[in-house]
């Protein structure tokens, strides 16, 4: 029996090729959609893609969840995970996809992120109560250092006093043996007064000699 080629069976083939590549090198859905610094005009999404993919760009459709507002964000030429959204309306629920572009067109869309814009009065009083919780950050640091740099002045302070303190021991302590020496000789010489030469004072006035003192008499005979 005898089998006869189709004469389209060559494209069929290559169709099945190129069907083949195509399938195998088609990117993954984004996954891990979230959303960041939302206000009630603008919002920022952000995405993961698998490490196996090579995207060149992304795509992503915004819209109202109850109205027909539909706008298409694409970029391509980057490899950045995140986009802004902006002239949003305060107080209105949207819906997000994203898509990966690659060289062979785009991946399926993400899961749908759903989020609501808040009031611009909530905006408002949240950046106010931020820089009210930096303000207080700066000045609970500056009130820390301050109190260190006392705390410092204080130690190096009583560190200059005990020092002193020290050093007068030590001088008052080199100095007593002296006084103590001076004060001996002091005591030594007010108890027994005597001369250089170390003998016992003497009166300054002689005992009066009898013998001496006597008056010579003088006889006178007259012829």
């Amino acid at each position: 029996m005898e089998r006869f080629l189709s004469p389209n069976a060559p494209l069929l083939i290559l169709s099945c090729l190129g069907f083949s590549r195509v399938f195998g090198d088609s990117l993954a859905a984004p996954f891990n959609v979230t959303l960041r610094d939302l206000k009630a005009n603008s919002a920022v999404v952000t995405w993961d893609i698998p490490e196996a993919d090579f995207a060149i760009g992304f795509a992503i459709t915004q819209q109202k969840k109850y109205g027909r507002m539909l706008r298409f964000i694409q970029e391509v030429n980057t490899t950045t995970n995140s986009c802004a959204l902006w002239d949003l309306e305060e107080e209105t629920d949207y819906i997000v996809h994203v898509q990966s572009i690659g060289m062979l067109g785009p991946s399926p869309q993400s899961k749908p992120l759903n989020f609501r814009t808040p009031k611009e009065a909530e905006t408002l009083a949240s950046e106010s109560n931020d820089e009210v919780t930096m303000e207080e950050v700066g000045q609970s640091a500056q009130l820390r250092a301050g109190e260190l740099i006392i705390i410092v002045v204080v130690l190096i302070m009583w560190a200059g006093v005990i020092a002193l303190f020290c050093r007068q021991y030590d001088i008052i302590k080199d100095n007593e043996p002296n006084t103590n020496k001076d004060k001996a000789k002091n005591s030594s010489e007010c108890s027994t007064p005597e001369h250089q030469s170390g003998g016992l004072l003497r009166s300054k006035h002689p005992r009066n000699n009898n013998n001496n003192n006597r008056t010579p008499s003088v006889n006178i005979i007259e012829v």
